[in-house]
């Protein structure tokens, strides 16, 4: 091999395992980072990840925008942690295989659709929902498939997800705007067919793409009426603490402003923890941008 192409390669090398050691993710529960989180607006994490160097990275195309607002309550707001599951288009028979307008095989469409629904189009990343999980469903291009429902969404909801994010394929909008279920996806991709004869499912806990976003298990997720914004994990921690200084210092800003205004006072200038006290709580640094001892 030419010298040259050794000593590119050589040092290629000795860069890329340099990255992985300065990025490797702390070892930090998903719990710590959910309560770092709380309450986190995307535009401060997107600062925080500017700060870190990360440069318009993770943050979705705006296509990719909340279902319904509630400014008031903000309950269309939402910070949590990845689980990821990928729907493709199917490249199998779209049919029965028999005349569904004869009476006489509807219970051959029954059992189509029952092997659909449990064996082809199901929901294997439903036993990775727990307190906190944001699913995020890389379902682009699959054939008008509505996998998200009225139903199946308040299943997810009984099991701790906070909300969803997704290319597409939301159905049954009225009633999860009624629901108040949170949902960010791209309005037009949404769907209107079942599952069946349109789409399967690829892929589970595995990395995916949503809104052009590589999206990982595991990574932080945060979203609001400014559009939704993913962390990586290997940076979590200190991406959620330049945001919360930042949040914090806005706080004390605006309510300056409030009460100069006379305005009465509302939940987004609500004293917080100083970001010092609060890290410590957390067991963090106290400041993230000094290198630590």
């Amino acid at each position: 091999m030419n010298r040259n192409w050794t000593t590119m390669l050589a040092g290629a090398f000795l860069c890329a395992t340099m990255v992985c050691a300065t990025e490797e993710a702390p070892n930090v529960s998903d719990e710590v980072l959910l309560e770092l989180y709380e309450g986190a607006r995307v535009t401060d994490v997107v600062d925080g990840l500017v700060t870190v160097g990360y440069m318009d990275v993770g943050v979705m195309e705006p296509e990719i925008s909340p279902l319904w607002r509630d400014e008031k309550t903000m309950a269309h707001r939402f910070a949590g942690i990845a689980v990821t599951v990928r729907y493709g288009p199917t490249n199998r028979p779209r049919n029965a295989g028999a005349d569904l307008t004869d009476p006489e095989n509807y219970q051959k469409y029954r059992d189509w659709r029952g092997h659909w629904y449990w064996k082809l189009s199901n929901e294997p990343f439903d036993e990775f929902i727990k307190p906190g999980t944001v699913i995020v469903m890389d379902n682009k291009d699959d054939n008008d498939a509505g996998s998200t429902g009225s139903k199946n969404i308040l299943g997810w909801k009984k099991k701790g997800a906070v909300g969803l994010v997704t290319a597409g394929g939301i159905r049954d909008i009225d009633e999860i705007i009624l629901q108040r279920n949170p949902v960010y996806t791209n309005y037009f991709e949404r769907g209107r067919g079942e599952r069946i004869g349109r789409n399967e499912v690829i892929d589970v806990q595995r990395p995916v793409v949503v809104g052009g976003v590589t999206v990982y298990p595991g990574d932080v997720v945060v979203a609001d009426s400014d559009g939704v914004v993913v962390v990586p994990r290997r940076v979590a921690v200190r991406v959620g603490q330049i945001a919360y200084q930042e949040l914090v210092d806005d706080i004390v800003g605006r309510r300056e402003f409030y009460e100069g205004l006379g305005w009465e006072l509302d939940e987004t200038v609500r004293e917080r923890e100083t970001p010092a006290a609060f890290f410590k709580r957390l067991g963090l640094p106290e400041d993230p941008n000094q290198p630590a001892n």
